[in-house]
């Protein structure tokens, strides 16, 4: 038995893939949650370390970046819960992520390099200029632009930073998570609950 056929007109076809649009923004952005985590993870050992240098002089200060590995363990449990209760994947899911991938991997090949060339003035502006892509990219595709405006200011950041002392590069690096991830995190957020209320 042939499936029956079903006629839409023009309108009623932009309107569903309009709602598959927005569905794949919602699903990806989520609560903001990944953005602030990482943001404030990052905000605080920058702080930290810059503490610790500036004040006390302690050259071990760099230790606190360990802290970060507890961050990707709570990711991979995050995923996986949300896998089993949203068990398919959009095209935007997988674009977003294959960005943060790229990024991930660009920025650990360059920190390496530049640790290996002992260019140690170069890490914290090439660092900003790495955060900056994934999350201009990330607003452009959601068409967020919260993200879109924190990106550029990473990258403004990482003009500035070649101008200051070490010390200084982190507080700008915790001045860049705040504008680019803390900040639209939280606007994702609202904007996430409200969607809630609304369904």
């Amino acid at each position: 038995m042939r499936p029956k056929e079903v006629n839409m007109t023009e309108a009623e076809s932009l309107l569903l893939i309009t709602s598959m649009i927005n569905k794949a923004k919602n699903r990806f952005s989520e609560s903001g949650t990944i953005y602030i985590l990482w943001g404030w993870l990052i905000l605080i050992c920058c702080v930290v370390q810059f503490v610790a240098l500036y004040y006390f002089n302690n050259q071990d200060a760099y230790s606190i970046w360990y802290v970060t590995w507890l961050a990707p363990i709570y990711q991979l449990f995050s995923l996986r819960k949300s896998r089993k209760s949203r068990p398919t994947k959009t095209y935007t899911d997988e674009i977003i992520g294959f960005v943060w991938v790229v990024f991930i991997i660009c920025l650990a090949l360059l920190v390496f390099i530049l640790m290996h060339l002992k260019a140690y003035l170069g890490i914290s502006p090439a660092v900003l200029i790495m955060y900056g892509m994934p999350t201009v990219l990330t607003g452009v595709i959601l068409k967020f632009r919260p993200l879109l405006i924190g990106g550029v200011c990473c990258w403004l950041l990482a003009v500035l930073s070649t101008m200051v002392i070490y010390e200084f590069q982190l507080l700008m690096i915790a001045f860049a998570v705040a504008v680019a991830w803390i900040v639209p995190g939280y606007l994702l957020q609202q904007k996430f609950k409200r969607e809630l209320i609304l369904k």
